[in-house]
């Protein structure tokens, strides 16, 4: 019985401890945010509350998309798809926000658009890599039926 020995690309390896590293520091300052002190919620200044928990709750799913990465899983690439997807649900409901009237911090305009833009690039590179939505795909290399031989 021989086995197949998928190769994870280097870009995998690059955007999976990114994707980890940035879901960290999204738990840090998020959680700072939410459940710091006083100064720590005047810091926060016009944040708006459902993009801040938003963005702290994505943060466990940034760090469980960027392991899925580095072990080269399918699930990865579709859980990166689903994060673009609802990043961009997310700021779309901020701007209409904006567009009401509400408060808000620029800086939000702009994490929100570099959240956006790297999800967008994880979730292209790899669901192109693992053609994520076709039915019976394992891994890239991998024949449909997910035979080894």
């Amino acid at each position: 019985m021989t086995s197949v020995r998928v190769v994870r690309p280097r870009w995998a390896l690059i955007a999976g401890v990114g994707a980890a590293a940035f879901g960290v520091l999204t738990l840090i300052s998020g959680g700072t945010a939410l459940f710091g002190g006083e100064a720590a919620r005047a810091a926060v200044g016009k944040a708006v509350p459902f993009v801040l928990w938003f963005n702290f709750l994505s943060g466990f799913v940034y760090v469980l998309a960027g392991v899925g990465l580095l072990l080269w899983m399918r699930w990865a690439a579709q859980l990166s798809a689903l994060l673009a997807v609802a990043i961009l649900i997310v700021f779309a409901a901020f701007g209409l926000h904006v567009a009401l009237g509400g408060a808000f911090e620029m800086r939000t305009v702009a994490a929100m658009t570099l959240r956006s833009a790297v999800w967008i690039a994880i979730a292209t590179a790899a669901c192109r890599a693992f053609h994520c939505f076709a039915a019976g795909m394992k891994a890239p290399g991998m024949p449909v039926s997910g035979s080894t031989k």
